[in-house]
């Protein structure tokens, strides 16, 4: 009985991604977003000792504020959520603690202008809608060709 040899060239080896579940994509969604409005309330707090006079200026009574102050709140959440997901490589604090990464769709990791178009892709009204479902496949991701994996390894 011959022994047959395999060449390491003829095996592939490919890794499986599993698409994040909607309950995962959720608790991601929650944890970060009371990440950054923890963040915003340090940052106002510190505003506040540090230059009292100009916190005034985030009580305005003016007709058009609240638009304002949603307009700047949205931006500053599509900032940060970009920021962070470059630094830590298509992570964020809630992928951190759910044990899952953003990737391209061929599986590479995601860059710097990806993380920010799925930043600013979140500040389009009722994106959050659009996760729901299962699988969870948002506007976010389908507009930046990404998606939300497990995270089995690391890159």
């Amino acid at each position: 009985m011959p022994h047959e040899q395999i060449s390491e060239d003829l095996v592939t080896i490919e890794e499986i991604r599993y698409r994040s579940s909607t309950g995962k994509r959720l608790a991601n969604y929650v944890i970060d977003l009371v990440v950054f409005y923890m963040l915003i309330i340090v940052f106002g707090i510190l505003l506040a000792v540090v230059a009292p006079t100009t916190s005034e200026l985030f009580f305005e009574e003016s007709p058009g504020f609240g638009l304002l102050d949603r307009i700047i709140t949205i931006m500053l959440y599509a900032i940060y959520m970009a920021v962070v997901e470059t630094i830590f490589k298509g992570k964020s604090v809630g992928k951190f603690v759910t044990k899952t990464r953003a990737i391209n769709i061929d599986g590479s990791k995601i860059s710097t202008s990806t993380a920010f178009a799925r930043g600013f892709s979140r500040a389009v009204p009722f994106s959050v809608l659009s996760a729901l479902g299962s699988p969870s496949n948002p506007w976010h991701d389908k507009w930046t060709n990404t998606m939300v994996v497990d995270d089995t390894s690391e890159f």
